[in-house]
């Protein structure tokens, strides 16, 4: 396991457990297969997945390797076109951070392109595939209703503070807090095209519980200055590169 994330601390113990790609992660929530598609807005619910190239199987195809090697999703195998999920998420101990997550796609879900950004992460992935992998993220404890937004444009607001019930900022309102039924419901889609019905995505996680489950390392959770192991390794990884950049004979030399 230490291959996967250095430290003996919870917080490296989070992170391990996260990029394992055989975790279970905990089920918080239940969104409808035709409730994803809503949110995402590629496509209509029942719609047929668009395709941007014949079935493999009737293209003529040049020999490859790498082909014969990985099995291709069953997106690919129809020609699905690609859509996207796109992240943000509040550094006030959200469940994930941006490069995190993009770390955690990588390891967990095949046949995906992903691009970090300072406050955001952008998932691709063709479509029914995309669907499969949203419904995880959503539904688990990797997503937080209030501290965790799905924006596919005008995404700012990830460092802002938090409303007075707990939200993060969004300049177009895709989603308000039901204070009624205690939930947090989106009125919009992530690329801000407004919903025909609202869509609940369940209540906020309490503080206590995301604090105590952060990968973040923080005063209110571990302070980085105490992850000797961890110092240890990005220092290595930084000095190599630095050092030895695109000749690692010469870090070797020294």
């Amino acid at each position: 396991m230490s291959l996967i994330y250095p430290g003996s601390d919870k917080v490296a113990e989070r992170r391990r457990f996260i990029l394992n790609p055989k975790s279970e992660f905990q089920k918080l929530r239940e969104i409808s297969d035709e409730d994803i598609v809503l949110l995402l807005g590629h496509r209509s619910p029942g719609e047929k997945y668009k395709s941007v190239h014949p079935p493999l199987d009737e293209m003529n195809l040049p020999e490859d390797p790498i082909k014969d090697m990985i099995e291709p999703s069953m997106g690919a195998k129809e020609g699905d076109r690609f859509g996207f999920l796109q992240i943000t998420d509040s550094m006030y101990f959200s469940p994930l951070v941006p490069w995190f997550r993009g770390r955690m796609y990588h390891s967990r879900y095949p046949g995906i392109d992903t691009l970090v950004y300072s406050g955001r992460e952008l998932m691709e992935a063709r479509e029914r595939e995309l669907e499969k992998y949203s419904k995880e993220v959503i539904e688990t404890e990797l997503f937080d209703p209030a501290r965790t937004a799905i924006r596919g444009i005008t995404v700012h607001g990830s460092s802002l503070r938090l409303d007075e019930n707990g939200l993060m900022f969004d300049g177009r309102r895709r989603y308000v807090y039901d204070k009624e039924n205690d939930q947090v419901v989106y009125v919009k889609n992530q690329r801000v095209i407004p919903l025909d019905k609202p869509i609940p995505v369940g209540p906020p996680i309490d503080e206590k519980t995301l604090i105590e489950k952060s990968i973040i390392y923080r005063p209110e959770t571990v302070s980085y200055r105490n992850t000797k192991e961890i110092w240890e390794v990005t220092g290595n990884v930084l000095e190599q590169n630095v050092i030895g950049g695109f000749n690692p004979e010469r870090k070797m030399e020294e």
